[in-house]
């Protein structure tokens, strides 16, 4: 059956484009293997198509996808006349080389006209019945079954996708060891590496709906020395050297370094000695890296990350363990968004590229922004303007891996685009751990697997208007619960009384125990696992990934031109 169908989809594919040479007189047989390889591949997305009722290249609903659901949030409660502003989180004033400053953006809701009418249908739906139909054991079942790695240890994706793929094929195996680096099945460094961090505010929190992991790879010459040879010692420094150019801050490393040996004043102070420590200043990296440094091969600015870096974010289920009464990583995958730096930008590239976009948005005559558009397409990844390229997999029907399409690709420009809150395009590297000592719970380079959110302090911010603040803290007391639509009841129930005051007990825990916030109860848990297996049945996630059991109430259906949010004065970081 699946051979027939196969061989009918390559036939009319080929007979289609005129190609009836490549078919023999025997129709079960193709002449030239090569030939073969490429029909298998047109058959490979043409399958996913038929399956799933989905689209690889026409846009079915919007091009704007890339504007998140969330921000069709209604910022005034009219019973109480209250305002929340969960909208400082994403919009704000970039730090440089991020030169973007949206932060009007938290004061007005500037959509271009295609999108004032929500195109986020899901966010409407009722799925109680489809929920309730569901069974706790059947979706702890479904979400503890991996989409990701089989029997063997091999990556499944990997090995369904066409030969002659030309995107990101998934190769790490999340093995890991005590260093957070990757290994393959013999044994041998994948380049990924693990990282923990503190999630971003909002959607990102568990409570949510979500977990997920982040790792990190540098291109191959950041592995090597000078022979070309890997030493696993010069891509941690180099690793080490990333982290403090990103975070423009000094970064302890867990023992000292002889400089001497790589001929870099790693830790600025003029002298090559002993190193504790990485300066933001540094001017060099160590290893072969260092030597296409000089021939200017490869650069290196604060705030930007070299060309060749690459991310791998998993947005995964919410397992439950029962010995430790609390959510872990579920083996099945929601996501696998991939990200790779494909070109350097110059600040000065950077700084144009924002002020063109300005200037562009500020020669309208009206409030609506337009619609942006970003080249590329599914196979290869989607590019914005800094030099970065993006591209994903997500679930099938049947809850399989499958590449995104160009539509459901475009939902992850806009966080990854045009904001002010990211570094060089990205949000977690920021927000990592900077522990160095590996039994500490606060070290930095580890998968979720090996360490949790147990035990950890609240992290602390720094705002214009209110000087240092707890971050969780402060967004709470701002947005009144724990996701931008505010229906997190749950995170409700915790933190504010049935006046909506604020439970200082409660933020006072929070201090010290981010899991009070983080962590969601396993009822509420694994109601959400059933609330987004339904859209996973229904293949809708151009119209909303939003996990929903009833029509959202904060929400509009409609925007109309120069609406604003009815905050007046925006939350910004120096």
């Amino acid at each position: 059956m699946q051979e027939s169908f196969l061989r009918d989809r390559i036939k009319k594919r080929y007979l289609t484009l005129g190609i009836v040479t490549l078919l023999t007189g025997c129709e079960n047989k193709m002449i030239d293997e090569d030939s073969l390889i490429h029909a298998s591949d047109i058959t490979y997305i043409e399958k996913l198509e038929e399956e799933n009722n989905i689209s690889y290249e026409k846009i079915l609903n919007t091009r704007g996808g890339y504007i998140p659901s969330m921000c069709y949030t209604k910022t005034k409660d009219i019973q109480s006349n209250h305002i929340f502003n969960p909208c400082y989180t994403c919009h704000t004033k970039g730090k440089i080389p991020n030169f973007h400053n949206d932060t009007h953006l938290q004061q007005l809701y500037a959509f271009p006209k295609e999108m004032m009418k929500n195109p986020y249908r899901n966010l409407f739906k009722n799925r109680t019945f489809r929920v309730n139909a569901m069974s706790d054991k059947m979706i702890l079942a479904y979400v503890r079954e991996s989409n990701y790695l089989d029997q063997e240890g091999d990556i499944i994706p990997a090995t369904v996708l066409p030969k002659r793929w030309k995107g990101y094929r998934p190769d790490c195996y999340f093995n890991f060891d005590d260093e957070g680096f990757d290994k393959d099945k013999r044994g041998d460094y994948t380049g990924w590496r693990a990282f923990r961090y503190y999630p971003f505010l909002g959607t990102f929190w568990p409570t949510n709906g979500s977990s997920d992991d982040v790792l990190i790879r540098l291109g191959a010459l950041f592995r090597q020395d000078e022979h070309h040879s890997f030493n696993k010692e010069i891509y941690k420094l180099n690793f080490s050297i990333v982290e403090a150019l990103i975070k423009s801050k000094y970064i302890a490393l867990e023992r000292g370094v002889d400089e001497k040996v790589y001929g870099v004043d790693l830790n600025g102070d003029g002298t090559l000695n002993t190193a504790w420590g990485i300066s933001p200043e540094i001017t060099s990296y160590v290893g072969l890296a260092k030597v296409y440094l000089r021939e200017n091969k490869v650069h290196l600015s604060q705030g930007l990350f070299p060309e060749e870096t690459e991310f791998l974010h998993s947005v995964r289920y919410l397992d439950w363990d029962e010995k430790s009464n609390t959510i872990v990583l579920s083996a099945k995958m929601k996501e696998l968004r991939y990200a790779k730096k494909y070109s350097w930008k110059s600040y000065g590239a950077l700084k144009r590229a924002a002020e063109s976009e300005l200037v562009e948005a500020l020669s309208l005559d009206t409030s609506q922004a337009r619609i942006s558009v970003f080249r590329g397409n599914y196979e290869e990844g989607l590019r914005n303007e800094t030099g970065w390229l993006f591209q994903g997999f997500i679930e099938d029907k049947s809850g399989n891996l499958r590449p995104q399409t160009h539509e459901e690709t475009i939902a992850c420009m806009g966080c990854h685009s045009h904001l002010g809150a990211t570094t060089d395009s990205s949000f977690s590297f920021l927000r990592k751990f900077e522990g160095f000592q590996k039994e500490k719970n606060d070290y930095g380079w580890n998968h979720w697997s090996q360490k949790g959110f147990e035990g950890l302090k609240e992290p602390i911010a720094l705002y214009s208007d209110y000087g240092r603040e707890y971050e969780y803290s402060f967004y709470l007391k701002n947005n009144h619960s724990g996701n931008e639509f505010r229906n997190n009841e749950e995170v409700k129930n915790n933190f504010f009384d049935k006046n909506g005051m604020i439970k200082e007990e409660m933020l006072k825990a929070l201090q010290g125990d981010i899991t009070l916030l983080l962590y969601p109860s396993k009822k509420r848990a694994l109601e959400l696992n059933k609330q987004y297996k339904v859209i996973v049945e229904e293949q809708s996630y151009i119209y909303g990934r939003d996990a929903t059991l009833n029509k959202i109430k904060n929400i509009y259906e409609e925007i109309k031109e120069g609406a604003l949010t009815g905050i007046v004065n925006p939350i910004v970081k120096p």
